[in-house]
């Protein structure tokens, strides 16, 4: 390991469409030295989610954009190497914001650098990334509080073979569905979904005739929607829902979250009137005073056997922008995670 020299992907340019290789450059500088109340962080595993694409804009939303000449933003694991702050010692494993690059530097909790201590019984500290992390996070409030999923309830997760769809359909299972259909794109994916997942079917959204096939496992309509995917898709759930169903609005990926809007919106609106249904966005960090709460109730579940998730790992810093990707082209089974380096130290 270079202990001199940290690299950095920072932003070049804006993506216009897909992020290409090109919107970011590879920029090496000395590593950081910690200052007073700070800490140094060597980043061991980076976190892909499709909200990242929407950080690239350059438009008001519930973040900054990244500035150009910044590090790309991102959740990860790292280990602290050095350490000026009480809080934190060598050795320690970290999560929080710690951004495509091998090293950062600063003081836990301000400019940016939100960092959390792991748990030393954490049996995985890529768990953290996932399951246990943001898209575990969302999947439990946004399938218990948002949706208010109980038992005998028939429910849709779009993009169900993804981080947080995944987990979301399972919760849904624990809270006593009645039955769980999932959409995936990939014979692969749909296999996974049924076989390990447990969901009861798993349906291929990119074939035709949407709204007949979303009918076809569920007659009388969906009590919740779990949904990810936004377009048509959402627009053919709208059209399944059943009185007093509930929509939660997780993501929007079919949107490839570029700046412009789809040229083609919601059709089926209506019906969440004549069903008296209801659809809802929202954000974890809507729920930031109730996270204890869900991760102890999700490390219980993966414990017993009772949640099962899968990791897509992708190797190497350079290889960024390109691991950013196949969130867009269906290239990621489960959770999408860049290996960047090994611990180094063992912890304190």
């Amino acid at each position: 390991m270079n202990t001199t020299t940290n690299r950095r992907l920072v932003l070049r340019r804006r993506p216009e469409g897909s992020v290409t290789d090109d919107c970011f450059q590879l920029v090496e500088e000395a590593v950081p030295e910690p200052g007073a109340g700070e800490v140094l962080v060597r980043v061991l595993w980076l976190s892909f989610d499709p909200a990242q694409r929407g950080w690239l804009n350059d438009v008001p939303s519930y973040v900054p954009p990244v500035a150009i000449g910044e590090p790309m933003r991102a959740y990860g694991v790292g280990q602290v190497v050095e350490s000026n702050n009480p809080g934190f010692g060598p050795g320690d494993l970290v999560y929080g914001f710690v951004g495509w690059q091998d090293y950062t530097a600063g003081e836990p909790g301000a400019g940016g650098l939100e960092l959390t201590v792991l748990p030393r019984d954490l049996p995985d500290p890529k768990l953290a990334l996932g399951p246990v992390g943001v898209n575990g996070l969302t999947a439990y409030f946004g399938m218990v509080d948002v949706a208010s999923v109980g038992s005998g309830d028939v429910v849709l997760v779009t993009s169900a073979a993804g981080a947080t769809g995944s987990v979301a359909g399972q919760i849904a299972r624990l809270y006593g569905a009645k039955k769980v259909i999932g959409t995936a794109g990939s014979p692969e994916k749909r296999a996974w979904v049924v076989e390990v997942a447990g969901f009861d079917d798993c349906l291929d959204h990119y074939e035709g005739k949407l709204f007949r096939r979303l009918a076809a496992p569920a007659p009388e309509g969906y009590d919740v929607v779990f949904d990810n995917v936004g377009g048509e898709l959402l627009d053919a759930a709208i059209g399944n829902i059943a009185v007093h169903g509930r929509i939660a609005l997780c993501g929007s990926i079919s949107t490839g979250y570029r700046p412009e809007r789809p040229e083609i919106g919601l059709r089926n609106y209506q019906i969440l009137t004549t069903r008296r249904a209801r659809m809802e966005g929202f954000l974890l960090s809507d729920f930031a005073d109730r996270f204890d709460e869900a991760r102890s109730q999700l490390l219980g579940w993966i414990a017993a056997g009772d949640l099962r998730t899968t990791e897509d790992v992708a190797e190497g810093l350079e290889q960024a922008p390109a691991t950013l990707r196949r969130l867009f082209e269906g290239g990621n089974l489960g959770k999408q995670i860049l290996h960047v380096a090994d611990p180094a130290v063992s912890a304190r």
